[in-house]
């Protein structure tokens, strides 16, 4: 795994001022994230985690996986949870032209308007009623000119404040909480990952970061 940073360098966030790393407050509201799902029995395990605390996220969903596992799909969003678009193919913009990219989200947002149940979809609650539409590049990689069009179409690209990394096999399910409770704070995007990968490490944070977000008395909302 390649260099990340676990607490985004507050150069970073002036260097890229048009996306969206943390929502400053005053009311210690943080932002939990999950990205790549929905995965069979990972993303179920995780929907029940966040049930238990009385807690809601959002999920960047891969549109291969909303397709594929349908059901799991529709429970985040009857479990009253946001879902956002994170791209068809977990494309990396830097390695993919700006239409092959532009098309690769758009066929995401299609998948998502098809397979949200008709009943949200007609109380505007599914995510293809929602305004800004709200994105995340997969690995946080984008180009300006994948940036600039996506945005000209109304999108909020979210990158994070706090990332679990989760991920990273190479890390202790230790570290991965340490990651994210030493650096947490109110208006904190945090990142983890609803994948087989990341199971390991996710098991283990994130219900100590639960417990740990509730004794502090942070409350965690939705994004837009």
């Amino acid at each position: 795994m390649s260099f990340y940073w676990i607490k985004t360098n507050a150069l970073i966030k002036k260097l890229f001022p048009n996306y969206i790393w943390d929502i400053p407050n005053d009311d210690n509201k943080v932002f939990l994230t999950f990205d790549d799902g929905p995965t069979p029995e990972i993303t179920p395990w995780t929907l029940a985690q966040l049930k238990k605390h009385n807690v809601k996220a959002t999920f960047f969903c891969i549109g291969d996986n909303i397709k594929k596992y349908p059901e799991i799909f529709n429970q985040i969003i009857q479990e009253g949870h946001q879902i956002a678009n994170h791209t068809f193919n977990h494309l990396n913009g830097w390695k993919t032209t700006k239409q092959d990219y532009l098309d690769n989200v758009e066929l995401c947002k299609k998948q998502i308007q098809q397979s949200t149940p008709e009943s949200f979809a007609r109380t505007g609650e599914a995510i293809n009623n929602q305004k800004p539409k709200i994105f995340r590049p997969p690995y946080g990689k984008i180009k300006k000119s994948q940036s600039a069009i996506l945005r000209q179409l109304g999108y909020q690209i979210i990158m994070w404040d706090v990332l679990s990394a989760d991920f990273d096999f190479k890390i202790t399910p230790e570290k991965c909480l340490d990651n994210v409770i030493s650096n947490v704070k109110s208006g904190s995007i945090i990142v983890f990952h609803d994948s087989k990968k990341s199971f390991k490490n996710l098991e283990y944070t994130l219900p100590k970061t639960l417990e740990f977000l509730q004794q502090k008395g942070f409350s965690c909302e939705l994004l837009g």
